[in-house]
């Protein structure tokens, strides 16, 4: 075998890489070596078909372009929602997956898992609980869902509620994946199942929607065949950006921490908390002022927002050049499982090392995480303490000192000092005292060298600046504890740059020395009065001048204040000279100190006072300059009224020539020759610069030709051919890229901090989000399986108010939803429980109230909730609770107005019977109580159920509650008089939030119920209340007077018309009145008779049933006969007409006269 040579390689001849190889190589397929006939249909029928099918295909990818504000550069990692039924293997693909990506394997799967899959692409896996309220929250940031399905069982009821509640909130991707296969060991009837259950997963998601098989498990796991084909299909899935999503910024928790000092736990153990939680930003921008909302908890404000170091950071182009990704960035972050060895808590941090943990010199080094962090713990040699007084820090971005922390023992002598300093006064007491240690914790060793800095002698080179930094350390008291006696001496300065060289702020050398003597006096003195002073402290003015010289004669020039500060020519700051030596006289400045002396020049040389500070002194001599004419032409192109770089003179932005008030305008298609001077119009405008030649005039006019030109090809020629131009979907996508790039390039230099406070915190983000005033449930129930989602709120969503839904009662759904019945809504990020009202809309003229939905249709609903933007899906629940065996999801729908008004009306009928009838007029009772409701209706219109209309006039005295009221008709006294009304109905104003999370069992979750519930819970008999019950109706038969006509009226009408006289016979007859009485021979010949008619009777039936049967039995003989009769018809008749065609065809043959030939 190993002599056997390799198999050469073939090169790819299609393909990404074949294209690739050959654009770097400079060749075109498609122009050369490619035959545009070989797959060119045959017909045009056939081209139009394909023409069709092509534009049809084109025309179904497209969607609704929307802005992705997902930053290309370090997005968030891709949430993979694990989600199914209990027992179907969701933990155990959970651990395929990640052992696929990290080649890690962790016993407790708790929380969300994050790895590096690629070198752009990243995984934040998270397994779903067989709860309600963690399929919500799921499904709202899922990007993608495994949804998991056990093929020896089928679907499940939680796996369509599930994606019910993706419709709802926006459908991301959804993956199948079937497992259990292994128990079905037919492979015939695997088959079938296999097809079965991929019809119905199509039915639900959409056709071709893809469905992965897991075989069985190997070795506590799934196949790695199978997982890495899984893994390849999610890492080249692509997303589209979701509307809700894309417009409200989020994060999925990925670990919680207790920050509430123990002390107050101890003593308030039920107080609210601080927690801080960890995660990934999604969505938007965050900004540290949104409030935020957790589902399951409620509406929370952000204390505060860090940027924390990416703990799976995405592998760079320089760290990572090959094509294959490296193990070491293969890294995983699972804060709450026990991942490595290492396990994140509420408030506590634990390590798991399995067995006996013995560190071995040159071993094999640890095995995860945990043993690392046990490791560099026994490594450390030093204390805490230790590496705080070490610890450096820098005051400013630019300085090169570092501030010292101070030790025990020079906070003792700091405090034996600060007594000394006491009896010190002035200007010379500010070295000693900003030496005081006791009022700080960081210390400067060398702070009295500071201090002299400003009264040290300077050397007499030193004016041009120093010719290096500054190395001294500084601290932060001797920069705030100096005393300032005189603040007229000194001034702060708002930066380094104007602080200046040090050379300027320096004393003169004789008062500096004077300055140096009278100190070291000072010091002395003050050493004689304390005898306790330490050694440290002896003549230090002599050691900080020393240092001080060394230090300035190696300063580096500044360039930036020599440049712009000074009135020094070039030659002067090459020759070394200071702004001092050409001014006389300067102020003194420290450019590395915080606060600079303030001089008194408020006069000038030759004694006159300076009133205007805030203007520079005008030079007569700086100004003759302007009047040279060459100048002011050099520089008039760099003015908005100058004529712009590249533009010709005469010439508009618009590139026509400038018009003139008379109309004229100048000739462009002239010539050059002199005929120019005579064209129509006044000549052209005269230019800046003198003695133009011909040549020249004859460029501009060129250039003005090939301005006109080219604006006259840009609208009227159409330069792109036809296929090439960009349609509708095509122009919106550049446009949002365009933005997207403009947006991009605005904020392209600042820093991320700068960046965070103007526009927020971006996607992508690893951050730290302190919240406060937490209940304390949370914490102590907090349990990692759970998520913690973070949605980020709009100003807009933070008000609440009635809010107008478009609902349907969900067709799986047993039982319609009944008017002010409580509802538990999902919509948004919150969940909440209301009351709702359903409507319909009358006509468009008013909103009708329901009292149930109706079926298999929408309706309108309003309720009181916070406020969604319009088109918000949400669906809604009659419990949250896992007892429930129907279907839980019981309405669906969408966000339509936030108006926060509520106009629906219920239809009112009051009845009232007349207790006087007149003649157009009638007085009515028992449809008010009062006087004041009948005032209240007054002019309402009132009808009769016979149809006679009315109308309400006026309330009577007495009794209380009738009133009076006309109508067209008269009316009778048996009439029911009604009215028609519409009531106002109101929502109840009735809000209460899901508080899942608070609770220790998350499941259990209690909400407002109807007195029916409880009452049928607590065992509790429904009260009788007579009011309520109901009575059978009794409604006496009405007695009508006969119908009477006058004998004159009978008279005159014809006789059809005249009425009948039936009355029966007042007689009745003899054999009715009499009773015959029969003998015993007439009574036995009566039965015989009777006895003999019965059988007779019998005999007839049985006959006629005999001949029916024998009937039925001929009818079917003969069908059977004249079917056969007609196949023989039909064959004959075929027959014949076969015989008459050939027989018309040799008629036709012979009898055709012969082709006549042209002979013209």
């Amino acid at each position: 075998m190993e002599d056997r040579p390799q198999k050469a390689h073939h090169a790819p001849h299609s393909g990404k890489k074949a294209d690739k190889k050959d654009t770097a190589k400079g060749i075109d397929r498609k122009t050369h070596g490619f035959n545009v006939k070989a797959f060119a249909p045959k017909s045009g029928r056939k081209a139009l078909e394909m023409g069709l099918r092509k534009a049809e295909k084109d025309q179904t990818k497209l969607h609704v372009p929307l802005v992705d504000r997902t930053p290309k550069g370090n997005p968030p990692p891709v949430v993979v929602a694990i989600v199914g039924p209990p027992g179907v293997g969701k933990t155990m693909l959970l651990k395929s997956l990640v052992r696929r990506y990290t080649k890690q394997t962790f016993n407790q799967v708790k929380g969300p898992v994050t790895v590096v899959a690629g070198k752009d692409k990243r995984f934040t896996f998270v397994e779903c609980n067989n709860d309600l309220n963690s399929m919500i929250d799921i499904g709202k940031i899922a990007d993608l869902v495994l949804l998991l399905v056990d093929a020896s069982f089928g679907f499940e009821m939680e796996t369509f509620e599930f994606l019910n509640i993706l419709q709802c909130h926006g459908f991301p991707k959804v993956m199948g994946v079937l497992t259990h296969l292994d128990l079905i060991k037919k492979v015939s009837v695997q088959r079938e199942t296999k097809k079965l259950l991929k019809k119905r997963f199509w039915t639900e998601i959409y056709d071709g929607a893809k469905l992965f098989y897991l075989s069985g498990v190997l070795n506590g796991r799934y196949p790695d065949r199978e997982i890495n084909n899984l893994c390849r299909f999610l890492g080249v899935t692509k997303f589209r950006p979701l509307v809700f999503r894309n417009s409200h910024p989020y994060m999925l928790a990925d670990r919680l921490e207790d920050m509430t000092p123990r002390e107050q736990v101890r003593l308030d153990p039920k107080g609210d908390r601080t927690i801080t939680l960890y995660g990934y930003l999604r969505g938007t921008n965050l900004r540290e002022s949104t409030k935020v909302h957790i589902p399951g908890v409620g509406d929370l404000e952000i204390k505060s927002l860090k940027i924390l170091a990416d703990p799976c950071p995405l592998p760079t182009t320089e760290s990572e050049k090959k094509r294959r990704l490296a193990e070491k960035h293969r890294t995983v972050h699972a804060p709450m499982s026990d991942l490595g060895g290492i396990m994140y808590d509420k408030d506590a941090v634990y390590i798991n090392v399995e067995g006996n943990f013995t560190r071995t010199e040159g071993g094999d080094g640890p095995q995860g995480e945990g043993e690392q962090m046990v490791m560099d713990l026994q490594d450390v040699r030093t204390t805490l303490e230790d590496n705080i007084n070490k610890s450096e820090i820098r005051l400013l971005g630019s300085s090169k000192a570092f501030l010292k922390v101070q030790t025990p023992q020079a906070a003792d002598e700091a405090d034996d000092f600060s007594d000394s300093d006491e009896s010190m006064d002035g200007e010379e007491s500010a070295p000693e005292d900003s030496d005081n240690f006791g009022g700080s914790s960081l210390e400067d060793g060398t702070e009295e060298e500071e201090d002299m800095e400003e009264r040290a002698v300077t050397s007499p080179n030193s004016g041009g600046g120093r010719t290096r930094q500054r190395q001294s350390q500084r601290s932060v008291t001797g920069l705030t504890s100096r005393p300032i006696q005189n603040r007229n001496d000194v001034e702060y300065a708002e930066s380094d740059s104007d602080l200046g060289d040090l050379a300027e702020m320096s004393p003169r050398p004789q008062e500096g020395g004077e300055k140096l003597r009278d100190l070291d006096d000072e010091s002395d003195s003050g050493m004689e009065e304390e005898e306790s002073a330490p050694r440290w402290k002896t003549d230090l003015a002599s050691k900080a001048a020393e240092q001080f010289r060394s230090r300035t004669q190696r300063r580096l020039k500044d360039l930036t204040r020599l440049i712009y500060s000074t009135d020094l020519t070039p030659k002067q700051i090459l020759a070394g000279e200071s702004d001092q030596q050409s001014r006389g006289d300067a102020m003194d400045e420290e450019d590395d100190e915080l606060f600079q002396i303030k001089r008194s020049d408020t006069f000038t040389a030759d004694g006159r006072e300076i009133i205007d500070r805030s203007k520079e002194e005008t030079r007569l001599e700086t100004l003759a300059e302007w009047e040279d004419e060459a100048m002011l032409d050099s520089i008039r192109n760099l003015f908005i009224t100058g004529v712009k770089f590249g533009d010709e003179p005469g010439i508009d932005e618009d590139g026509e020539p400038y018009e003139e008030e008379d109309g004229g305008f100048e000739d462009l298609e002239g010539s050059d020759s002199e005929d120019d001077d005579e064209a129509e119009g006044p000549a052209p405008k005269p230019q800046s610069s003198k003695g133009q030649t011909e040549e020249d005039k004859a460029d501009e006019l060129r250039k003005k030709k090939e301005v006109l030109k080219r604006k006259f090809d840009a609208q009227y020629d159409n330069e792109e051919p036809v296929d090439e131009q960009l349609d509708f979907y095509q122009e919106k996508k550049g446009e949002m890229a365009q933005q997207l790039a403009l947006n991009e390039a605005e904020f392209q230099g600042m820093d991320p901090e700068s960046r965070a406070l103007v526009e927020g915190y971006r996607p992508g983000t690893y951050v730290r989000i302190e919240l406060d005033n937490i209940p304390f449930e949370m914490v102590e129930h907090f349990d990692p399986t759970y998520p913690i989602v973070v949605g980020g709120l709009l100003q807009s969503e933070e008000r609440f108010g009635f809010v107008q839904v478009r609902i349907k009662r969900h067709r799986w759904f047993a039982k319609p939803l009944k008017t002010n019945d409580p509802l538990i809504f999902s919509m948004g990020w919150r969940r909440f429980q209301s009351l709702p009202i359903y409507a319909l809309d009358d006509h468009s003229i008013r909103m009708r109230m329901l009292k149930y939905t109706p079926e298999h249709m929408h309706c309108y609903a309003t309720f009181y909730g916070p406020i969604s933007l319009p088109n918000t899906g949400f669906c809604a629940f009659n419990s949250l609770g896992d007892k429930t065996a129907a279907f839980r999801v019981s309405a669906t729908g969408v966000v339509l107005d936030i108006d926060r008004t509520s106009k629906i009306v219920k239809k009112l009928k009051l009845t009232g019977v007349p207790y006087k009838v007149f003649k157009n007029t009638a007085f009515i009772k028992e449809m008010f109580t009062t006087s004041l409701e009948v005032a209240k209706f007054e002019g309402a219109n009132i009808r009769t159920v016979s149809g006679i209309r009315g109308q309400i006039k006026k309330a009577l005295r007495d009794p209380d509650g009738c009133f009076r009221a006309t109508f067209e008709d008269r009316i009778k006294m048996s009439d029911i008089v009604f009215l028609r009304a519409w009531l106002s109905m109101q929502p109840k104003k009735f809000y209460n939030p899901v508080t899942s999370l608070l609770l220790s069992n998350k499941t259990q979750w209690t909400a407002m119920r109807l007195t029916g519930h409880v009452r049928y819970d607590r065992g509790i008999k429904t009260p009788n209340v007579t009011n309520s019950s109901y009575r059978k109706i009794e409604r006496p038969a009405k007695v009508f007077n006969p119908f009477k006509i006058p004998a004159k009226l009978q008279a005159e009408l014809p006789y059809a018309l005249k009425p009948r006289n039936t009355k029966e016979p007042q007689k009745t007859p003899y054999l009715t009145k009499r009773a015959v009485v029969l003998e015993p021979e007439e009574k036995k010949a009566i039965k015989i008779m009777q006895e003999m008619r019965e059988i007779r009777k019998e005999q007839l039936s049985l006959r006629k049933q005999t001949k029916k049967e024998v009937k039925k039995k001929h009818l079917k003989a003969m069908a059977a006969k004249d079917e056969l009769k007609g196949e023989k018809l039909r064959e004959k008749k075929r027959e014949s007409l076969r015989d008459s065609g050939k027989k018309q065809q040799r008629e036709d043959g012979s009898s055709r006269p012969a082709k006549r030939r042209r002979t013209d």
